[in-house]
């Protein structure tokens, strides 16, 4: 019995945490660069079921294997989407979207390195062409990009930053062996994990000038998603609730001597 109560209670708690995900996903649909997670479940370990009996007339136990069987589901972790998002003509000349593989490096004023596919830049008060957010876009040798201050600032589809006729600047892009697995640390930031791999810079050739990236984010599988959840969450309360009436039922009825 109570293994029934444990059962539906951690079907909540998934129904629960993937719910949180789905939200997450559709409360970033007109992010820039972001790219929706997905939960991933698991079920604990599975081990040995046994139906025990004493021998009369000595009272010995004996066990009886029944089958193997999992107590549990759980929330493993939450995967990335790495797929594109439907790229949007902008005509601002600090916009730019990686067609392809890829993720801009970044970097904040403590030094630490991010990667991101939004494309959505500006200039600072020191003419460093930096996120929306202020980190430093970096170029080659990993280091910030400076403009100046020049009129007119453009960037090509090799990643080459232009600066009234004069080449500034290159923008670098890095790819990763597994970039589902990259650690989301903000809505359109990652950084490395041991699952992801290290870094692997790449050759720039596939940038769109003018233009970003959106949310990888489809409305309408996520509203389902949603539904889907909510639903079994549900269910599982439901069964949650007769688990616990079955349990009440038996101890006033055995509980007594």
């Amino acid at each position: 019995m109570y293994r029934g109560i444990y059962g539906a209670t951690s079907a909540m708690l998934v129904q629960e945490k993937a719910i949180d995900v789905t939200s997450n996903n559709l409360a970033n649909i007109d992010t820039v660069g972001f790219k929706r997670r997905i939960a991933v479940n698991k079920s604990f370990p599975e081990v040995l079921v046994q139906r025990r009996e004493s021998v009369e007339p000595y009272g010995k136990a004996v066990y009886w294997p029944i089958g193997n069987s999992s107590l549990n589901v759980v929330l493993s972790e939450t995967a990335i989407d790495a797929s594109e998002g439907v790229v949007r003509v902008t005509d601002n000349p600090f916009d730019v979207a990686i067609s392809g593989r890829g993720f801009f490096s970044l970097q904040d004023g403590a030094g630490n390195v991010f990667y991101t596919r939004a494309g959505n830049f500006t200039l600072d008060f020191n003419g460093v062409l930096v996120t929306q957010e202020g980190q430093s876009v970096l170029g080659e040798g990993g280091t910030p990009i400076v403009v100046g201050d020049a009129d007119i600032v453009e960037i090509n589809e090799s990643g080459a930053v232009i600066a009234d006729g004069e080449v500034v600047g290159q923008i670098q892009l890095f790819d990763f062996q597994d970039p589902t697995h990259l650690r989301n640390v903000g809505k359109n930031l990652f950084q490395v994990s041991d699952a992801s791999g290290e870094p692997l810079a790449v050759e720039v050739t596939h940038l769109i000038p003018g233009a970003l990236e959106r949310s990888n984010v489809n409305v309408v599988h996520e509203m389902v998603r949603l539904i889907e959840g909510q639903r079994a969450y549900e269910a599982s309360a439901r069964s949650l609730t007769v688990q616990d009436e079955q349990t009440g039922s038996l101890i006033t009825t055995f509980g007594r001597s």
